[in-house]
């Protein structure tokens, strides 16, 4: 490096965000995952040794130091260290990378480390061009991502990493890089004089989730928009820092993980009949931007599932809320999403209509099964093969019930529905327990089943299989 390219290095320094200059250098200056590289643990073990043997796979939050611990390897390792970012770099930068890491081993003896940053965004392909090289140690990988790597990436990639995940950093840890930041002399605000109101720290501590990089960006706005006074103090206080930082932010993104696993809390606590906990979810949601019609669809989906027929107007409200929000939108229509979230909390719950994939589990078995003769279309083969003869109109009878034969001979005694108790389904209970009576009497049946209702898992298999038909 000639003294023009260490000046410009220099200058870009200087020049960087505050978040990038104050990012540690070694294990000692970082601060916060102590699950993970506190003292004596594996990963720190390994930095430290500079024995990464293995490809890893950094998992955490935006702003939470994946980046970080990638760069502290690169300051410590005697390996030949790469960086590169899954959103700039496709396959023939890697096909280079590689290229490059086997003329390096074979000349040099030297392992390569390379780190890709947001891993994910690679695609299938671009992953399983890389799989093979560090299956067989021409690199060896640390791939950093904010989404679950069980489903965003390959799990061949998976199962030959250790997968480390960072979570987001406390309060106390904020606070700790924020002081940093102010007293830094080298890459911070020590060589000026600034005087941070307690409160402004705690607002910006606050509203930065738990993310570095968010509340560094934050402090850095807050200090350089702002004048110093006639004796050369800059005096951050409260109402700078809220200016400077609006808004929470919030892991929230609708293609991944904390998308699913939100709303998964959301209905979780409907099912369960904690209003609050639902209201909460909700919030959240619609905090960081999630469509409203996807929350109604799945309200929808709920009032059949989880409420049904204890309270059969829950499937008539969730459908008027998303009715009624075609019509009014936002900010207005959250009045209807909120009275069905609330409506569908604090109502009797059942889940009874789940009986339908039992139904639908004994069709698969069986197969073609005959519809019994009283019970079919008459209006075309009455007359040659006796279609519909002998079928008993049941408002012609006592109470318009009769004990006739509905289902096919094979099944006779069988039933699927098993009404709860909740609700005005013990309504229903009790009624169709007389008419199963009366049934039993008429055919003469002395033996009855009731088919139990289906583990979740073969549910979600019956469903599959309808989407793909």
């Amino acid at each position: 490096m000639d003294l023009f390219d260490h000046a410009v290095n220099q200058h870009f320094t200087h020049e960087a965000p505050l978040a990038a200059r104050m990012r540690p250098r070694t294990l000692d200056q970082f601060i916060g995952q102590e699950h993970i590289i506190g003292p004596g643990c594996l990963l720190r073990r390994v930095i430290e040794a500079d024995r990464l043997f293995s490809s890893i796979l950094l998992w955490g939050p935006p702003g939470t130091g994946k980046t970080t611990l990638a760069q502290i390897v690169a300051n410590s390792t005697l390996s030949h260290f790469q960086m590169i970012s899954a959103v700039l770099s496709g396959t023939a930068e890697l096909r280079q990378l590689i290229k490059e890491a086997k003329e390096r081993n074979r000349l040099y003896q030297k392992q390569t480390i390379l780190f890709v940053d947001e891993v994910h965004r690679w695609n299938k392909a671009q992953q399983d061009a890389l799989l093979p090289h560090v299956e067989d140690g021409t690199i060896t990988l640390i791939g950093a991502t904010t989404e679950n790597p069980y489903f965003e990436v390959n799990s061949a990639l998976v199962s030959r990493s250790r997968i480390f995940q960072l979570k987001a950093l406390e309060n106390e840890d904020i606070q700790a890089i924020l002081k940093s930041a102010l007293t830094d002399t080298e890459r911070g605000y020590g060589k000026r004089e600034v005087q941070a109101d307690p409160k402004a720290l705690a607002h910006l501590v606050n509203v930065a989730g738990g993310d570095a990089r968010n509340a560094l960006n934050a402090l850095e706005l807050a200090i350089e928009s702002t004048a110093s006074n006639e004796e050369g103090i800059l005096r951050l206080n409260l109402e700078v820092a809220q200016e400077s930082i609006q808004q929470r932010a919030v892991l929230y993104d609708k293609d991944g993980d904390a998308h699913y696993d939100t709303i998964s809390a959301f209905i979780k606590s409907i099912r369960g009949s904690d209003p609050d906990a639902a209201l909460y979810w909700l919030a959240k949601m619609l905090y960081a931007g999630e469509s409203p019609r996807f929350i109604l669809r799945r309200l929808l989906i709920l009032a059949g599932e989880d409420v049904g027929l204890a309270s059969p107007m829950g499937l008539v409200v969730a459908n008027a809320a998303a009715q009624s929000f075609e019509y009014i939108g936002l900010p207005e229509g959250i009045y209807s999403i909120v009275e069905a979230t609330l409506y569908l909390a604090t109502a009797p719950k059942s889940n009874s209509a789940g009986a339908y994939f039992s139904a639908y589990s004994k069709i698969e078995k069986d197969g073609k099964v005959e519809v019994p003769d009283h019970l079919k279309d008459p209006s075309r083969d009455e007359k040659p093969l006796g279609h519909g003869e002998g079928y008993l109109y049941p408002h012609n009878e006592a109470g318009h019930h009769t004990g006739q034969q509905y289902l096919p001979d094979s099944l006779l005694g069988t039933y699927f529905y098993a009404p709860s108790s909740e609700g005005h389904e013990k309504v229903i209970k009790d009624r169709l327990a007389q008419w199963r009576k009366a049934q039993e009497k008429a055919l003469g049946l002395t033996e009855t089943e009731t088919i139990p209702g289906l583990e979740a898992a073969e549910v979600n298999a019956i469903k599959q299989k309808m989407t793909r038909k």
